[in-house]
């Protein structure tokens, strides 16, 4: 039998789909990502496709292993991270989607979610959910679907149709499909989908009535890191070997376990497609009043679930993007920092990326996007500038909501994901938090929270204790910036956010 050397995750996001192999150490050895396709159907809407989502997941694995030569026999397990609340339904039978995939940035279920929210208010279902009613959780888009997709409704009933997540998706895929696949989440993905009863970690049937979803059509919840493991690969797959799937973790829990962030009142923020602040709250969930989501962190085994606060962000590095391909003032994504860097300060000018509406702590799905600030000496510097500045100002929203509810006075923030690699950005959200800024050596935190959790499981490492000598620190940023200076800006902020919620102070 080969020796087990690696430890493999697939991390499956909202841009694109990525297949890594790490060694005992946390060292990437091997990768390879491909992007899918982003469709917008209507103004508001935003679909995949997850057929192009498993093809590109099989092609990832394929060419990573070809590319780096390693015997999956080699492979001690796998863990998946995902984009979280996408929803997903699909045959069976066929293996086909019924339907495209539902984003979580999708805006369709506005109205579900306006006439749930008459009875008693938006927070209504939060001390079993953990959640606010939002366009943004899985529950209101798979009601959608069942309401609006020919045939789906009776197929479900029937017990023909399967509902998922992208991980569940890439779970059934991944072991086998139409050929005994297993139907299997975990309770990260599941305390998403305001389907989950926080503190039992099983399906809720109050809520199921709530949307009116068959209970037939759900997923089996399993620990996020189980030893049991979820099944294995078939020899015919992507692999061409029988590994073990052991881990699933939504993409914001996996990079909460990949920075260590083991201990009560450690904290990450991964700056990506949106941006994703969560707080360690041990194990038991603290609800919150200030606008956050309550969540499990993650759950290994047989021990009690660990419980997060986070605040999320729909808008970050998307708006870079934005800039890039709508309004056409940078080439690239990395461009945006030059300009940027070419003024002292905003000059005024903040943007606000309301584009599906605020999230955290605001969860106003009528709020749109806005620049305000500009004048005859603003240009294309100012507004990237602001464009950047936007993200580290709405983490210091979320920042600020989390410290009231947690009661924890935060001393330094972990920081991952792809907007990290902007110096620029890194140092102004420690001015404008007034704490340290920490990047770690493996920057790659999300897949290689995945796949600490698959290899704990597999025994490839033995504690969390030995995954916390992994992390170390790349760079530091220190706070420069005066407590006046802070509190002007933020100030300013604040006044921008009013406008985009149609009500200027």
């Amino acid at each position: 039998m080969a020796e087990k050397k690696y430890v493999a995750a697939v991390d499956q996001g909202t841009t694109s789909t990525r297949f890594l192999i790490f060694d005992r150490k946390g060292n990437i050895t091997a990768a390879h990502q491909k992007e899918h396709k982003q469709i917008y159907p209507k103004a508001g809407w935003v679909e995949h496709d997850a057929s192009e989502i498993w093809d590109n997941t099989a092609e990832c694995i394929k060419t990573a292993l070809a590319e780096s030569k390693i015997n999956p026999a080699e492979i001690a397990a796998i863990g998946i991270t995902n984009q979280r609340e996408t929803t997903v339904v699909w045959d069976k039978k066929t293996g086909k989607p019924l339907h495209n995939a539902l984003v979580w940035q999708d805006m369709r279920t506005a109205d579900i979610c306006a006439e749930l929210s008459k009875e008693a208010g938006q927070y209504r279902f939060q001390e079993k959910t953990g959640l606010p009613l939002a366009t943004y959780f899985s529950g209101p888009k798979l009601k959608w679907m069942l309401d609006n997709i020919s045939g789906f409704r009776k197929s479900a009933e029937d017990g023909r149709a399967l509902f998922g997540t992208i991980d569940t998706w890439i779970i059934w895929n991944l072991t086998g499909g139409i050929n005994n696949g297993k139907h299997i989440t975990d309770p990260t993905n599941a305390s998403r989908t305001m389907l989950m009863n926080l503190k039992t970690l099983k399906w809720d049937d109050d809520m199921l009535k709530v949307f009116g979803i068959p209970g037939k059509i759900l997923p089996e919840i399993r620990p996020s890191s189980d030893p049991e493991g979820y099944g294995t690969t078939p020899e015919d797959g992507p692999l061409s070997a029988a590994v073990p799937v052991m881990a699933a973790l939504g993409d914001q829990h996996a990079a909460l376990f990949g920075q260590a962030c083991f201990n009560k009142g450690d904290a990450k923020n991964t700056y990506g497609t949106g941006c994703f602040l969560l707080l360690n709250t041990g194990n038991e969930p603290v609800f919150s009043k200030n606008g956050l989501v309550t969540t499990v962190g993650y759950k290994t085994g047989d021990a009690p679930a660990v419980y997060a606060l986070e605040g999320s962000i729909a808008i970050a590095g998307s708006l870079v993007q934005w800039v890039r391909d709508k309004l056409g003032l940078i080439k690239s994504a990395p461009e945006i920092n030059e300009h940027a860097a070419r003024c002292e300060d905003n000059s005024g000018v903040y943007f606000v990326p309301a584009f599906s509406g605020l999230f955290a702590p605001y969860w106003r799905s009528d709020a749109r996007g806005i620049i305000t600030g500009l004048t005859h000496y603003a240009g294309k510097e100012q507004i990237c500038r602001a464009a950047l500045e936007a993200t580290a100002y709405q983490a210091r929203d979320v920042f600020d909501a989390m410290e009231k509810d947690s009661g924890i006075k935060l001393s330094s923030l972990k920081v991952d994901g792809g907007m990290t690699a902007s110096g620029l950005l890194m140092q102004f959200q420690a001015d404008i938090l007034g704490i340290p800024v920490c990047l770690p050596k493996v920057a790659e935190t999300t897949a290689l929270g995945a796949a600490y959790a698959a290899g704990l499981a597999a025994g490839f490492w033995k504690s969390t204790d030995e995954l916390k000598e992994n992390w170390s620190a790349a760079k530091k940023w220190e706070p420069k910036m005066s407590p006046e200076m802070r509190d002007k800006y933020y100030a300013q902020w604040k006044e921008a956010v009013q406008r985009s919620l149609g009500r200027p102070e």
